[in-house]
This record gives structure tokens, sequence and C-alpha cells, in this order.
């Protein structure tokens, strides 16, 4: 991981047709930057984010048991409600505001999937959508950990909200905590005509979950687009229809 000073200002656009897509008949994924069989060398992350999975998961579907290693994993759901299990005992229900990290640390076991019904409720027919995100932490081989919080009142003021951090910045703010004190994800949802300036740091990286909105010398994005800044921030975002926007903040990168 390296805090050295990043190259010149640049603001990359990557559209939302242009993602790596993987299609398995109960699974339709798009991914941001490579993953699984889909590998490009000059696009394997940014700063310090390595994943940003935008997947839909059919009714009674989902990943089963599989295992994780140091990494901090978080899942912010936009529709419908995924259940998790994993291996230090943890389960529930994650459904929209309601923020997950899983700390995979020296090792862990989880599974995924859009049968909440096993737990409460009645069995239902709705697709689950969430954005999956990991980034690297701080060390290798920690104790793997679980927390969730729920924080959909706070982003009823339609501000940038921490979501995820390990920044000192955000000690005691809405945000679950993760292993990573260079990093921060933030999530606000904007009705049309309303601004958020985007956070002053080395690397962001701008999601369009939802809607679409106008970003400051970048123009038009629509659901799907994502920005990739480095060395620059500042620039506010629009929303032009109802829009759900996630950006991550980080004060780092992965050393080369």
């Amino acid at each position: 991981m390296s805090t050295l000073q990043p190259p010149p200002p640049s603001l990359d656009v990557r559209r939302a047709a242009d993602r790596f897509t993987t299609s398995a008949g109960w699974l339709d994924s798009k991914h941001s930057f490579s993953f699984g069989r889909h590998y490009d060398p000059s696009n394997t992350g940014h700063g310090l984010l390595l994943v940003n999975n935008d997947d839909v998961v059919t009714p009674g579907s989902g990943f089963e048991t599989h295992p994780h290693k140091d990494m901090e994993i978080v899942t912010w759901v936009l529709r419908g409600s995924l259940v998790h299990q994993d291996s230090t005992g943890h389960s529930g229900i994650i459904y929209p505001g309601l923020a997950q990290r899983m700390s995979a640390g020296s090792g862990i076991m989880h599974s995924e999937k859009n049968d909440s019904w096993r737990l409460e409720g009645a069995t239902h027919q709705e697709p689950v959508r969430f954005v999956q995100m990991w980034v690297v932490p701080d060390e290798n081989r920690i104790t793997p950990g679980y927390e969730q919080l729920e924080i959909d009142a706070e982003l009823l003021g339609g501000g940038l909200v921490p979501v995820a951090s390990g920044m000192d910045a955000h000690d005691g703010a809405s945000a679950i905590r993760i292993k990573n004190r260079y990093a921060a994800l933030h999530a606000a949802r904007l009705q049309p005509g309303r601004s958020v300036e985007l956070p002053d740091a080395p690397y962001l990286h701008l999601f369009v979950a939802r809607g679409a909105v106008t970003l400051e010398g970048a123009g038009p994005l629509a659901e799907g687009d994502a920005v990739r800044f480095t060395a620059t921030g500042g620039q506010r975002v629009t929303a032009t229809e109802d829009a759900e926007v996630l950006v991550w903040e980080m004060h780092a990168t992965l050393a080369s």
C-alpha cells in the first residue's frame, strides 16, 4: 500500500455498457474491474478498490458457501433483500439502507442468497440487486469479522453519508468500520436538482447505482456509469432524476 504522491490529475469516465458481464441464469453480474474469468491487466482496480460488482440474483438462488481471505467486503443492497450466512456464526437479511461489512481476514466461508423467506416472511418473486465492493485491508490475516448498520434515516437528508470507513475522520459517524484507515465509502440518495460535492482525495471512485446525474466537468452519467478520479476532487454531482450514488474516498493506492 502506498501513500506517495499520485500521478497528475485525471478523470476517467467508464460507461455501463463497457463493463465485463457474467450471466449464469440465476445471476446477472456486471464488473467494473477484472473479476473471475474476466481479466484485463490494465483494469484491476483503482486506488484501494479492487471489486465493484453490480449483481442481480433471482429468487431462491444465490452464491453457495465459498471462501474469502484478506479482503474487506462491503455489500450495499439497492432492491430486494439478500440473506447472509458465514462461518463465524453471523446471519441476517440485508436490505436497502442497511450497510454490511465482512472482514475476511485469515479466512471465512459465507453464502449470499435471495431466499429471505427461509428466515422470515412469505415466498416472494422479487430479484435482489446489490453492489458488492472489495478493498484491501491494512493488515493481512486479521481475525475475521462482521458488522451491519441501519443508515436509512441519514440518507433521507440527501447529502453524502459515510457508509463504511476506516478513517479517523468518520469515527463515531454513521459508517460501519472497515480495516483500512485510508478508505471510506459514501452514499447519497438524490432527488432531481439536488447536488452533493465530492470529497477531495488522491483517489475517488464514483458509481451511479440508480438513476442519472450530471458531473461537473464531465457531463451526464447514466445508471451503471462510473468515474475514476486521480489527484482531483470537489466536483459537484447533480441528479437529473431520482438517483443513488456510491463514492469511494481513498488516500492511498496499492504499491506497484
